[in-house]
């Protein structure tokens, strides 16, 4: 068994991925503040049982047929974006609160490192049980 075939390492990796692509929303919205009519989106919370009764034990495999047939992604993955309610507008027409966005970046990096952190102390405590303290 693998070390990303555990349960924990398995499901800490789909958080930490959560936290990228959400990282990467949260920075379209803040380049965009300023534009006119741009509406910002977010993820939905992440949550580990509808994230783990997703998984299934089925395989899927794709075959390309066409190269060119292949869609360039929005860097969103197994994550669905979604439209953000906001309540205020400025002036631009869009609903952007450069503040909000900020509160949801720092919010996001101080989970992320968290994340990073049991990831790693997990590591640690398998190796030490394993008898290599190196």
């Amino acid at each position: 068994m693998g070390l990303m075939d555990m349960p924990v390492f398995s499901a800490l990796t789909d958080k930490m991925r959560w936290h990228q692509t959400r990282q990467g929303l949260l920075a379209e919205n803040v380049a965009n503040a300023e534009t006119p009519g741009y509406r910002g989106r977010d993820l939905r919370q992440y949550d580990f049982a509808e994230r783990r009764a997703a998984t299934s034990v089925a395989a899927l495999s794709t075959m390309a047929t066409q190269p060119m047939h292949f869609s360039v992604s929005s860097g969103e993955g197994a994550f669905a974006a979604q439209r953000m309610a906001n309540f205020e507008v400025t002036p631009e027409g869009n609903g952007i609160s450069l503040e909000d966005e900020m509160m949801k970046v720092t919010t996001n990096m101080m989970d992320y490192q968290a994340a990073t952190s049991i990831y790693q102390k997990s590591v640690r405590i398998l190796r030490t049980a394993l008898g290599k303290n190196a």
